[in-house]
């Protein structure tokens, strides 16, 4: 159980505690405290209350919290029979946090994985909660943290897999969390079955050194 929950649910009894005189049992009311303590039991219950779910939210959706940018977009190319990357462009210039995206064909039903590949020459899958790119109606995106210099090159990779490949790619990830260190990957670790559908360069335009409390790159 969480630090929040704990919060939440200490938060909840004394709030309970303060009202007990109002609960009855058998035309009895319950005085299980002293009225001196029932209204600061009480406030400092609201407030356990509203701070640990406050936190809990914040520490639970991450994701709906994470600011990422989005700049200028390629015109998608009809018809859409591969998966193309629409965001970033080759040569941009961006940010510690993107949105990389793009499209993908009706039929089209593998997974699709985005790798960085900074100047260390290593492979960094990025996942958001789900752990793959999102898709839906046609159109993929991810989340992708760069952890470099600012003026330092990245290759961004895009591959499609099967179930073995995003396998491997998910316990990577959470392989890497757990302990809390990031060394990626060598590109003979990479699964057979990921086959690359598009490989493009982009420039960071500041440092992002520790920029990411929990970062899927380096």
């Amino acid at each position: 159980m969480s630090a929040e929950l704990i919060i939440i649910l200490v938060g909840a009894l004394l709030i309970l505690l303060s009202i007990s005189h109002n609960i009855k049992i058998k035309d009895s009311s319950l005085n299980l405290i002293s009225p001196k303590l029932r209204v600061p039991l009480g406030v400092i219950g609201v407030l356990l209350f509203i701070y640990g779910g406050f936190s809990y939210g914040t520490v639970n959706v991450p994701g709906q919290l994470e600011q990422v940018t989005v700049g200028e977009m390629k015109q998608v190319e009809y018809p859409v029979n591969s998966v193309q990357v629409l965001y970033p462009i080759a040569g941009d210039s961006v940010n510690c946090r993107i949105l990389t995206k793009g499209v993908y064909p009706e039929t089209h039903d593998k997974d699709i994985w985005v790798l960085l590949k900074p100047s260390d020459g290593f492979y960094y899958p990025q996942s958001d909660h789900t752990n793959t790119s999102f898709k839906m109606d046609g159109e993929w995106q991810v989340i992708s943290r760069f952890g470099g210099d600012e003026g330092e090159t990245f290759e961004i990779i895009v591959y499609e897999t099967d179930a073995t490949a995003t396998e491997f790619f998910s316990t990577t990830i959470a392989n890497w969390k757990s302990a809390n260190s990031y060394p990626g990957l060598e590109l003979e670790e990479i699964p057979a079955s990921a086959t690359e559908v598009e490989r493009l360069k982009v420039v960071l335009n500041k440092n992002c050194r520790g920029a990411h409390d929990t970062p899927d790159t380096p």
